[in-house]
């Protein structure tokens, strides 16, 4: 008796439909003062492969290929007790203090300076955040000031003395992180926040009227106050900044199916959120449009031993910490989180991988040893690498999939971008099934001739198999031999939980 096929799962390719640019601000990671992600992640002068600035060189290769594009910096829950003037200056009148987001110290090695030369030479964007915790509206004037005034000034001859001759430039500003938290560090309600990101928004604008302002939204779609929250700080905000953050975190509890759900619930998110941001566009009658930063997202498996914070008396610098072990099923979630942000160019116009190294990481390190990649590492790369021109918006037709309290939803996730200038259309494709095998069939015949040019699909038998500094290449993208074009169609077999990208090329 023979055996049926996998099912089917049907788009439409046409690049006639468009939802917005590629956005290479989509593809930005996040370096906090949090456990090993400065100290011994990107900076250990002690290393042999360290360079004249302490930064470690295979670090900085890692992040080029990674195809990073901004860095947020540095928190996160630290900078909401953060001195920056701790970090400037000569490193050994640097104060030593209590991180008390992440029970730990930090000798203020590494501070503005550092990580703007850091950033230039890893060719990203320095995203930077102010305290608004313990802080407020002067400190932020003072650290813009410090930043990006050329000179003529305190604070930029303060910097110029420090070795910078020219401002760093730096265009996207965080007003503060998460200050609906309970667990923030100056936390604050809605107006109270609401009014101290107007006041320095209007203070930051009158330096630099040009800067990209980013307000804290909700720290994630279960907060109690999400909804109402966005609505009070944007009814004092909205015609001072561009952008309202957006956080959200994926952990796998055992149910593996509703874990491959994630990338549907960060789409209800955003859709949510989009909501509460375009009714207080309506009531103020506003024709500015405020879109969003998702600056921080990734899979963190919180209530595990890796992410419990020192205790007591015990404040170490660079503990080991929230330093979580990703498995392909993993990697899986975070590709379709990728496609989910693609898909929503429109009003996603800018995030952040959460974080860098060590920490819920793509990048792993050992003290004075190896670094290497995790698994999370090769969807991000292949994605950033070759996303580019236009998203467009996809006709789905896909067998649906339910796991845990996530119900009817489509097994095949899917986003796929056009750039007329390279001559090039790329398929992005995540089977969210956990047990069953789908196959492809993409209507391509809109973007003319096409021949594949290049079929990657990252699966393992085992979706828990985990990399290592000893096996880090074991499981890695492999080409898929069963992608093909023949009448205008595209098809191609995707195993149960995978990531796949397909290559077309268009033939004058």
């Amino acid at each position: 008796m023979t055996q049926p096929g996998p099912a089917a799962a049907k788009i439409t390719v046409d690049p006639s439909f468009t939802v917005g640019p590629v956005r290479r601000r989509t593809f930005g990671a996040f370096v906090e003062h949090l456990g090993r992600c400065v100290y011994t992640g990107i900076f250990e002068p002690g290393h042999p492969d360290a360079d004249v600035d302490g930064f470690r060189k295979d670090v900085l290769e890692l992040t080029r290929e990674l195809g990073v594009s901004t860095v947020r910096y540095p928190g996160g829950n630290f900078v909401s007790g953060y001195r920056w003037e701790d970090g400037v200056g000569p490193a050994g009148r640097r104060p030593v203090r209590l991180d008390l987001a992440w029970h730990s110290t930090d000798p203020n090695t590494v501070g503005v300076d550092e990580f703007a030369k850091w950033s230039a030479k890893a060719g990203v964007e320095p995203m930077m955040a102010v305290n608004l915790g313990t802080r407020g509206l002067q400190e932020a004037l003072d650290l813009l000031e410090y930043c990006n005034i050329d000179g003529g000034t305190a604070l930029s001859e303060q910097r110029r003395a420090n070795g910078a001759a020219d401002g760093y430039g730096i265009r996207m500003w965080c007003l503060g992180n998460e200050m609906d938290g309970p667990w923030q560090i100056g936390h604050k309600d809605a107006l109270e926040y609401g009014r101290l990101a107007a006041d320095t928004a209007r203070g930051m604008r009158m330096i630099d009227p040009g800067l990209e302002l980013v307000a804290c939204g909700s720290s994630g779609p279960t907060m109690p106050t999400f909804g109402e929250w966005e609505r009070v700080v944007l009814s004092e905000t909205y015609e001072l900044v561009d952008l309202v953050s957006a956080h959200q975190y994926f952990e796998d509890f055992g149910d593996l199916q509703e874990h491959l759900t994630a990338g549907h619930r960060m789409e209800a998110f955003i859709r949510d959120l989009v909501s509460h941001i375009d009714h207080v566009k309506s009531v103020k009658k506003s024709t500015k449009q405020v879109n969003i930063s998702f600056d921080e997202w990734n899979v963190w498996h919180m209530s595990r031993d890796e992410s419990k914070v020192p205790t007591g008396n015990d404040w170490p610098v660079a503990p080991v910490l929230l330093e979580d072990t990703y498995t392909v099923a993993d990697a899986v979630v975070v590709g379709d989180l990728l496609v989910t942000l693609l898909r929503n160019t429109g009003r996603v116009h800018s995030a952040s991988l959460a974080q860098l190294v060590n920490v819920i990481a793509p990048i792993m390190t050992e003290p004075g040893g190896r670094s290497w990649k995790q698994t999370t590492f090769h969807p991000f790369a292949l994605t950033s690498r070759h996303a580019s021109g236009t998203v467009l918006q996809l006709a789905v037709e896909s067998p649906l999939v339910s796991g845990g309290t996530t119900a009817d939803i489509a097994a095949l996730s899917a986003v796929a971008t056009f750039d007329a200038e390279k001559g090039e259309a790329v398929v992005f494709a995540v089977n969210r099934s956990a047990t069953d095998a789908l196959t492809l069939d993409a209507a391509v015949a809109a973007l003319g001739n096409v021949r594949v040019v290049e079929a990657l699909t990252y699966a393992n038998k085992d979706p828990y198999w985990q990399a290592s500094a000893d096996d880090s290449t074991s499981v890695l993208p492999s080409e898929n031999g069963t992608a093909r074009v023949a009448g205008g169609q595209l098809t191609a077999e995707l195993p149960a939980v995978s990531w796949s990208m397909i290559r077309l090329a268009m033939d004058a």
